[in-house]
Formats: structure tokens, sequence, C-alpha cells
């Protein structure tokens, strides 16, 4: 049997797997007709914001946390964007057809990151009916995902 990594990050291929990720993916969210008015202000940079992301929820570096203002930043992002169910939805079509493409042909790993984008998805589809300006409080620092799902570390 072969032994498994220890973090999701570094199974999935760290930091450049995950550029890969982001960018499969987001190449077909802009030309999505349901998705692309959600991006109308989308950014290259918003791609390696995501792998950033992702690294440090999947037990990489805390990059995110330090550089580009952690779980606040990320839920602040959300607000006001109105995401719908059926939007919700296609992006995971989306992202799982990203992750079949992008990541290593491991099927506990495959779900547990795509637990992790339907766990996430609800909570940015939550945050998204918001406005602006709402005041979310602490929510904590960023959610660590692992081998079996959040972490409580």
């Amino acid at each position: 049997m072969t032994e498994r990594a220890e973090t999701l990050y570094e199974a999935i291929g760290g930091i450049d797997a995950l550029r890969r990720l982001s960018g499969t993916f987001y190449d077909g969210v802009l030309a999505d007709p349901l998705l692309s008015p959600v991006f109308a202000h989308f950014t290259r940079t918003h791609v390696e914001h995501v792998a950033v992301w992702l690294a440090e929820v999947f037990g990489g570096p805390a990059h995110f946390t330090a550089e580009l203002g952690g779980h606040q930043a990320l839920l602040r992002a959300h607000l006001g964007l109105s995401i719908t169910e059926e939007q919700r939805t296609r992006w995971m079509e989306l992202m799982a057809a990203a992750v079949d493409k992008e990541l290593p042909d491991d099927e506990l790993l495959r779900r547990q990151v795509m637990d992790y984008f339907a766990w996430g998805t609800q909570i940015a589809r939550d945050v998204s009916t918001a406005p602006v300006d709402e005041d979310l409080g602490t929510p904590g620092p960023t959610p660590r995902w692992g081998w079996n799902g959040l972490s409580d570390e």
C-alpha cells in the first residue's frame, strides 16, 4: 500500500498544481454565459489569489492570511454578488472538470477536494446575498481541510 501525503496540499502537488487547477477552472468560468457575469471584474491575479487560498486551506503555507487579508478578505470579496443556486451548481460542475483534468488520479483526494468546494461554495453563496457594506464580524481563521474534511486545528 502506498503511503499518503500528510496534507492534501502535498498530495495535490503543491502550489504549481493549484495554479494549473485555478487557471483551467477560470478559463471555463469566463467562457460560461451563466458564470461570466459574476466575474465581470475578473483579473488574472484572481487565479493566483485562488491558488494561494487553496494552498492554505489544504495544508500548505499560510500566505493568503499573511499577505492577502485572510478569511475576512475572502468572505468580503463575495458580498453583494447575489450568487444563485444555479450558478453555484454550474461552478461545481466546472470545478469538477478542472479537478479531473489537473489533479492526480486519486479518488479520495479528488473527493476531499470536491467536498471542500461543496462546503465553501455554500458559504460563498450565503455571504453573497449580503450587501457590500455588511459587517461580517470576525469569521475566524482560514479554514483547514484535510483527509477527513474540515479540521479543528
